[in-house]
């Protein structure tokens, strides 16, 4: 071997050839997009289960004074899920996060982009939905950011006549249920996904969005961690 061939090798097994990293290797999730996938995801868990037990609890005398302060509340964490669902969607364009894995078959990359793309409409379309809902209520209720300051209404929503201002809210209700659902169905298949992952196929992938110092296969000094091929993805940062 030359020394140039066998300099070209060590850098490949040490994985430092360009940003390619070492082979059986699979790199991990910048910090940033670690952050801000678990930041939402918790919101999101905490925003379906506080809608669904809102909207029957406010109908009864016994929890309506906590259920509309759960609406408050609700409406705080839905838009600051709206706005680091952007800064996150921003960030996935900015920076590309890692491959594929090489053996998945076509109809599971479909399935991972389909799904990572699902979750982008849903992250942002629910609370656009029900911001809008708000906006366009005849009944006029502020939104006041966690009890520090009131976020506007949307002005072009708010301004309605107000004798339309009802079947508009409806359709905007709908509209955000509809989304909740989605939601609710994404997050199941996406955990469910995870679950094979490491349980089923046992390929490691879900290490890829979990910070180093909580454990998981060693790295290679560059943000990767040893992961045998995986057979199939439960596809891109969500």
């Amino acid at each position: 071997m030359t020394a140039d061939a066998e300099t070209s090798q060590n850098l490949v097994t040490e994985g430092l050839a360009g940003d390619r990293p070492a082979v059986g290797v699979t790199p991990r999730y910048n910090l940033v997009a670690m952050a801000l996938h678990w930041l939402i995801a918790v919101a999101i868990m905490i925003q379906l289960a506080s809608g669904l037990w809102m909207v029957e609890a406010i109908k009864g005398e016994a929890y309506q004074t906590l259920a509309y302060d759960t609406y408050q509340w609700h409406k705080s964490l839905g838009l600051t899920v709206l706005v680091l669902s952007i800064l996150r969607l921003a960030w996935r364009l900015l920076n590309r996060p890692p491959a594929l894995p090489d053996r998945m078959k076509p109809w599971e990359r479909v399935a991972a982009h389909g799904t990572h793309w699902a979750f982008y409409g849903f992250m942002i379309g629910a609370p656009l939905t029900g911001w809008a809902m708000v906006s366009a209520s005849p009944w006029d209720l502020p939104t006041i950011w966690f009890g520090l300051f009131e976020v506007p209404h949307i002005a072009p929503l708010y301004a309605i006549d107000e004798g339309a201002k009802e079947g508009v809210e409806a359709g905007f209700k709908l509209s955000h249920e509809i989304m909740g659902k989605l939601g609710l169905a994404l997050l199941v298949l996406h955990v469910a996904a995870a679950l094979k992952h490491q349980f089923i196929a046992k390929d490691q992938l879900m290490w890829r969005m979990v910070p180093s110092v909580f454990g998981g296969p060693k790295g290679n000094g560059r943000g990767a961690v040893d992961a045998a091929p995986a057979v199939a993805g439960s596809g891109e940062e969500k």
